[in-house]
């Protein structure tokens, strides 16, 4: 078919078949089944605003360099194109550009392999500058090296009227003109995405010197906007819909006893997501790099919720969130059609936090549980403080949860439940405080132990992420 009908067809409103090819595990790299990959596209191709009317599967040991499928299966696929009426045929994998025009010359329909499809989505739901600047920058990565099939049926364009030194000759391919086209495009946003990215490092940066941060991560539509609503003000776009948050939201969290963190929520990750669109959305996950403690939350309701989890864990190493302590939420649990599925999930991850972003279950122990990682456990303690320390009384009263006060001659004794990072916070109004008859500054390490640093004890283990037919074995992350 000709470049100018593909260009014409949308994929928004248009009937879709869709297909999905299972390879070989250790090939792949993945025990993804095909039942999973084709729900996964089905809701990939709804987000998208698609119809699928169709559906197509094959086992193959290695693609076909020309067709992706075997040559039995591009005739099948053509023969149901056109009984379905379809106008778009979806891939669950990334095709080559000569893969790509032989099944279009094949089907005689547009095909859509799964980092367009899912660069497609990103640019509808992009509504900031700095994400819709990142999704053009993925959408030339992933156009540049295709340009070459584009403008194959074409020759070179004539130089024009020899006026000049330089301007006689053939002139230079089409191709070529497409090409520095697309780099000064691609240089220009880039330049312009940076100068947003430092802003943001900047941001970032001096919100984690004056806060503790915690951000929000895991799988697409995983129910990380829910839980952001239900323990924040809220105000997050929270929907049944693959990557319904293309940008980061950050509120304040209270968790109790005065104690609060800022929480953001940030874009999902999926599995087989583009490079170049990781590359490019870096600076929305700018506040998952930088925080202190991640939640990593998988909806446990999904049949796919281990190889999602594993997804995930992957994909933080990609981009560089390798320092921070992680906490494992296993959201929906409302959801689970027998309590023994809750039951194994706890036994590979004893540490992991059952909770229902829906029904407000398991909130109050996450809550908790932030707070201990974040600041250390909290301890009721005697805190005396002079009378003219006012500014130390008024945040132990504004900050902490106060038990008793008694007002004595000259100074103002105090029971108050307090976590280490508020005892540490507290030196900064006086350093005449003391605490359980001590000094504050020897208290600290005494009454309140160093909360855990990031180490083997602090990751998810991914030798514990399994599929349900196989282990995976343990992994360099």
């Amino acid at each position: 078919m000709s470049e100018a009908h593909r260009e014409q067809l949308k994929v928004a409103r248009e009937r879709a078949v869709l297909v999905a090819v299972q390879l070989p595990h250790a090939r792949s790299g993945s025990s993804v089944t095909l039942e999973s990959r084709l729900k996964e596209l089905r809701a990939l191709a709804d987000t998208a605003g698609a119809t699928s009317v169709g559906e197509l599967s094959q086992k193959l040991r290695i693609p076909n360099g020309k067709t992706f499928l075997g040559r039995g299966k591009v005739e099948e696929l053509a023969s149901l194109v056109k009984m379905v009426k379809a106008a778009i045929v979806i891939f669950d994998h990334d095709l080559s550009p000569a893969q790509i025009r032989n099944l279009e010359q094949a089907c005689e329909v547009k095909i859509v392999d799964r980092s367009e499809l899912i660069l497609d989505i990103f640019a509808r739901r992009a509504t900031t500058h700095a994400a819709r600047l990142q999704v053009e920058i993925a959408q030339l990565e992933y156009t540049y090296p295709r340009l070459r099939a584009m403008w194959d049926h074409l020759g070179q364009v004539t130089g024009g009227a020899p006026v000049g030194i330089g301007t006689r000759g053939p002139g230079e391919q089409q191709l070529e003109i497409d090409r520095r086209l697309v780099q000064r495009r691609r240089k220009q946003l880039k330049r312009e995405l940076d100068q947003i990215h430092d802003r943001t490092a900047r941001q970032v940066e001096k919100r984690n010197a004056d806060h503790h941060t915690v951000g929000l991560v895991g799988y697409t539509n995983a129910g990380k906007s829910s839980i952001f609503n239900a323990v924040t003000q809220g105000g997050a776009f929270a929907n049944d819909q693959l990557f319904a948050t293309l940008s980061t939201r950050v509120e304040r969290w209270p968790l109790g006893d005065g104690a609060e963190v800022l929480v953001s929520d940030t874009v999902g990750f999926i599995r087989d997501l583009p490079h170049h669109l990781v590359a490019s959305f870096r600076s929305t996950l700018e506040e998952t790099v930088h925080g202190d403690l991640l939640l990593v939350v998988v909806d446990v309701s999904e049949a796919g919720a281990q190889e999602r989890l594993r997804t995930v864990l992957q994909t933080l190493d990609e981009i560089g969130a390798t320092s921070q302590r992680r906490q494992l939420v296993l959201n929906k649990v409302d959801l689970l059609p027998r309590p023994d599925e809750l039951l194994q999930w706890l036994h590979r991850h004893p540490d992991a936090i059952p909770v229902s972003a829906a029904t407000g279950e398991g909130l109050d122990t996450l809550a908790q549980a932030v707070a201990e990682s974040v600041f250390g456990p909290a301890r009721t303690v005697e805190i005396e403080i002079p009378s003219d320390e006012a500014a130390a009384v008024a945040y132990l009263e504004r900050r902490t949860a106060v038990l008793d006060r008694n007002w004595d001659e000259g100074s103002v004794r105090m029971q108050v439940r307090v976590n280490r990072a508020q005892a540490q916070a507290l030196l900064a109004h006086t350093s005449r405080a003391s605490i359980e008859g001590g000094r504050l500054v020897d208290a600290l390490d005494t009454i309140w132990p160093q909360p855990a640093t990031f180490g083997d004890s602090c990751r998810i283990p991914l030798h514990r992420v399994q599929a349900p037919e196989a282990g995976w074995g343990r992994t360099s992350a």
